[in-house]
């Protein structure tokens, strides 16, 4: 049976994997593009935690590099990034075919720097030039800290998937630096067009929490995150939208598409969103 995912390409969505490890970076990837026209692949440290600790696929590599006197914190970005650039080879494809709208692969600075801005900034420079690709996006949590690293990141041009976002407001202050970065790359004399950055609203995590505090058979049961979801994307679209928006996309500005609202509380899905 042919696979049903490369249908959301029609509705104006876009299919990314989101578990990244060494069996899919070295030949798993390009079967899910081939078969199930996956368009981007996320990661993130308990992903590559738990890959790393089962199988063998990282041994050969971990021996290398802790033998030639590396810490486990080196070593670890050594196997990631690793990861990470095979990864973003065999989507350059899809990436250049689509002029830069897709085909990105996303690597997280450490959980350590969550309340560290300028550490933030920093881990992304550096991963940003260690991996030079341009279809790498750095995932940075949308923690207080983190939403003026957002900006000042994408100022630096370097791509952005913002990460843990659960709340509406905090969804907004994302939005927001998100259009900051950009009219401060726009006033320092950058190009916008191949700039990108993707939102990853957490949707089942809401009912998760949600669910937890309401009693047995309560009829919101099962019901806040898609709610949560469907406001966020109306968000979206009106955050993006307006003067502000007009003059940045006259300059070359991509949106900063939803990853995670890809549905509405009737499951019809979503126009400009990722699936993940």
């Amino acid at each position: 049976m042919a696979s049903a995912i490369p249908l959301l390409i029609e509705f104006g969505q876009s299919p990314w994997y989101d578990n990244l490890t060494r069996a899919i970076a070295t030949g798993g990837l390009q079967t899910l593009i081939d078969t199930h026209a996956i368009r981007g692949v996320t990661s993130n440290p308990t992903i590559f935690e738990k890959a790393m600790a089962e199988g063998t696929d990282y041994d050969a590599q971990l021996l290398d590099v802790m033998g030639a006197g590396a810490s486990p914190e080196a070593a670890y970005w050594d196997l990631v990034t690793t990861d990470i650039v095979n990864a973003a080879d065999v989507l350059r494809p899809t990436y250049e075919q689509l002029d830069g709208a897709d085909g990105f692969v996303s690597i997280e600075v450490s959980p350590d720097l969550a309340s560290d801005t300028a550490g933030t900034v920093a881990q992304a420079r550096e991963l940003w030039d260690r991996l030079a690709r341009p279809n790498v996006m750095i995932k940075i949590p949308a923690t207080a800290e983190g939403i003026p690293a957002i900006t000042e990141t994408l100022a630096a041009g370097i791509n952005v998937n913002v990460t843990l976002i659960f709340s509406l407001e905090r969804y907004r202050q994302v939005v927001l630096a998100f259009l900051a970065g950009l009219e401060a790359r726009v006033a320092a004399g950058g190009d916008l067009r191949r700039l990108a950055s993707v939102a990853s609203f957490f949707v089942s995590r809401v009912d998760t929490e949600t669910d937890r505090r309401l009693p047995e058979g309560h009829p919101l049961r099962g019901k806040a995150a898609v709610a949560n979801a469907k406001l966020a994307y109306e968000l979206f679209r009106t955050e993006l939208s307006g003067s502000r928006w007009d003059a940045l996309a006259a300059a070359g500005a991509r949106v900063q598409r939803p990853l995670g609202v890809d549905v509405d509380e009737e499951s019809r899905l979503l126009a400009d969103a990722l699936r993940g």
